[in-house]
């Protein structure tokens, strides 16, 4: 039995074995909607993308006929996205981005699969919000990494696994990304705050993005035993109106936020990219509004992985009343939380989604981008090579800098040997005499007549 199966069989049995007494039983309907969510969950057991098939396939339904060259180029020319190539196992991209880190994030991912990937192309959005809105006909062809049931674009794992996340100044003033390194900090974390440890409170740091989070601030001004939850500054704050009519309060790095048995996940300008590291801090994760999506988001259950809370968080105290009193099932829901993210892997997504799609563009994809291929020929260079010459070319000024810096110091120690080597104790005397023949100091006015 996998780790995943052990803690629902755990849950389960909790619940129904020892059940709760009578004083629990206004908690019944909570306790309710947990068991019906352990009983219908199925695990995602694969470590590969076919828990996230549905998912793929929902989101290209509306292409199954087809994605045809006149279609293609109708979705590059309306600019919604960064028009990508795959071209015997090359990545092409048009010359301009956007945002220059995302596009490098998403390349990454997609570099670490060139070789396994059919000739296929591409539009994809870096933006932050989705581009195909339901009313639009014919439907776009446009990857993005965030929407809602109300947009029809096609999910990807987001630039941020690798970088070009938001920045947080000072803790994360490149942006937030490198999941690899960041995972491995919060796992780190996690092991040295145990749920026994943690603070049995709710813990919040961001800032103002949306008026949803307002309640929560309010909550702890009003309760701060139950609730620490402060705004912090981002690039539209301007006076304290902006954080609820207090200063601002300073960031605190995501590992900190393990120490804490209760974390809140709020959506932004679209989806958060921080849901993803609060599950691996092994505290319980309180998720509000289920409107915006990530790739995913569909695979996690609400009471299984996470709490979820009404988007005016009217529920929210009496739900953080309930895991308070309640710890042992709050500990099982938050231990399976982070066997999901364990199991979830964005590169096997990534490359089962670009295959699927490229079977759609084959029949047309090829002469529609032979322009582009061109264009970056007679630059000589793919974006792979590009990366390629860039980390060379850093490399080689290093290089330079360093030899440099080299050859000035052993200039310099050439120079002291040379002084060494000469007889320099004859111009030494005819220093010290010359000093001694200079003329003395004049007498002293308040010396005068003084012998």
């Amino acid at each position: 039995m996998d780790a995943a199966r052990f803690l629902f069989v755990i849950l389960v049995f909790e619940i129904f074995e020892f059940g709760f007494s009578e004083s629990d039983a206004r908690w019944k309907t909570y306790i309710n909607k947990i068991t019906e969510g352990v009983q219908s969950c199925q695990p995602c057991e694969q470590h590969n993308c076919s828990c996230y098939y549905r998912v793929l396939e929902n989101d290209l339904l509306p292409f199954q006929g087809g994605v045809s060259q006149a279609l293609l180029w109708d979705t590059v020319n309306r600019g919604v996205g960064t028009h990508y190539q795959v071209i015997k196992n090359k990545l092409y991209r048009e010359g301009n981005c956007m945002f220059p880190a995302r596009c490098s994030g998403v390349e990454h991912f997609i570099l670490e699969v060139i070789d396994r990937l059919p000739d296929t192309e591409l539009v994809i959005n870096v933006r932050d919000y989705p581009q195909v809105p339901r009313w639009m006909k014919p439907i776009q062809p446009v990857f993005s990494f965030s929407k809602t049931s109300e947009y029809q674009d096609i999910m990807y794992p987001a630039w941020t696994f690798w970088e070009g996340g938001p920045a947080v100044w000072p803790i994360y003033p490149t942006g937030l990304g490198r999941w690899d390194l960041m995972r491995d900090d919060l796992e780190k974390s996690a092991r040295n705050w145990p749920w026994g440890k943690k603070l049995p409170k709710g813990f919040f740091r961001g800032s103002r993005t949306s008026a949803e989070r307002d309640p929560l601030i309010l909550l702890s001004r009003e309760n701060p035993e139950l609730v620490d939850a402060e705004y912090t500054k981002n690039q539209a704050w301007k006076s304290d109106k902006d954080t609820l009519g207090r200063p601002p309060t300073k960031e605190v790095p995501l590992v900190d936020h393990c120490k804490y048995k209760y974390l809140f996940n709020f959506r932004g300008v679209a989806a958060s990219f921080r849901l993803k590291h609060l599950f691996l801090c092994g505290s319980l994760v309180f998720h509000v509004g289920e409107e915006w999506l990530e790739f995913f988001y569909p695979q996690l259950k609400p009471w299984v992985h996470y709490i979820p809370v009404k988007q005016d968080l009217s529920d929210l105290g009496e739900l953080l009343q309930f895991v308070k009193e309640n710890d042992t099932i709050a500990q099982e829901i938050a231990k399976s939380g982070i066997v999901f993210l364990k199991l979830s892997t964005y590169e096997s997504w990534l490359l089962e989604c670009l295959t699927y799609f490229s079977v759609l563009t084959a029949p047309c994809s090829i002469p529609a981008g032979v322009p582009m291929m061109a264009m970056q020929k007679a630059a000589g260079e793919t974006l792979l090579e590009r990366k390629r010459r860039e980390q060379r070319e850093m490399y080689e000024l290093k290089l330079a800098e360093w030899s440099a810096r080299l050859h000035v110091t052993e200039g310099l120690i050439g120079e002291v040997d040379s002084k060494i080597e000469e007889n320099s104790t004859e111009s030494d005397l005819e220093t010290i005499e010359e000093l001694l023949n200079l003329p003395r100091n004049q007498e002293l006015p308040w010396d005068s007549g003084k012998k």
